[in-house]
C-alpha cells in the first residue's frame, strides 16, 4: 500500500515543508527593516546581509522544494539554515524562565523540521518532481 503512496507523500512532504519557508521569506522581504532590527536585537553582526541571505535561502529553498528541483541540495541548505537560526533566535536556555517554554517549543519544532529536511535530502524528491524528470531523483 505504501509503495503506491510514496510519490504523493513525497510531494506532500515537500509542499508542507515549503509552507514553512516561503511565507517566512516573503515576510522578510516585505518587512526587511523589521527583520534587520530583529537580527540586530540578538547581537548578530551585519544584520542587513543576514536578512538578505535569510530571505533568499527561504524563498529559493521553498521554490526548489515545491518544484522538486535541486531538492537534495535545497533541503540540506534549509536544514543548516534552520538549525543555525534555532540557536540564535530560539535560545531557550538564555531567556528568563517565564519565556523558556515557548522558545523551547520553537527550538525543538525547528529540530524536527531539520529532521524532515534531512529525510528529503536522503530520499530525494520522488517521481513527481523536476529532479525525476531530469533523471536526478
Amino acid at each position: 500500500m505504501f509503495d503506491k503512496l510514496q510519490n504523493p507523500l513525497a510531494l506532500a512532504g515537500r509542499l508542507l515543508m515549503a509552507v514553512l519557508f516561503l511565507p517566512a521569506g516573503i515576510a522578510k522581504l516585505t518587512g526587511f527593516a523589521g527583520t534587520v532590527g530583529y537580527i540586530s536585537s540578538v547581537g548578530l553582526p551585519m544584520a542587513q546581509v543576514g536578512a538578505a541571505l535569510a530571505l533568499v535561502v527561504e524563498i529559493v529553498g521553498a521554490i526548489a522544494l515545491i518544484a522538486g528541483f535541486g531538492t537534495r541540495a535545497a533541503a540540506i541548505v534549509l536544514a543548516v539554515f534552520t538549525l543555525l537560526a534555532s540557536f540564535f533566535f530560539h535560545a531557550y536556555w538564555a531567556v528568563p524562565a517565564e519565556h523558556q517554554m515557548i522558545q523551547q517549543l520553537l527550538f525543538f519544532k525547528n529540530v524536527a523540521v531539520v529532521g524532515g529536511l534531512l529525510s528529503i535530502a536522503a530520499w530525494g524528491a520522488g517521481a513527481w518532481s523536476v529532479d525525476a524528470r531530469r533523471g536526478r531523483a
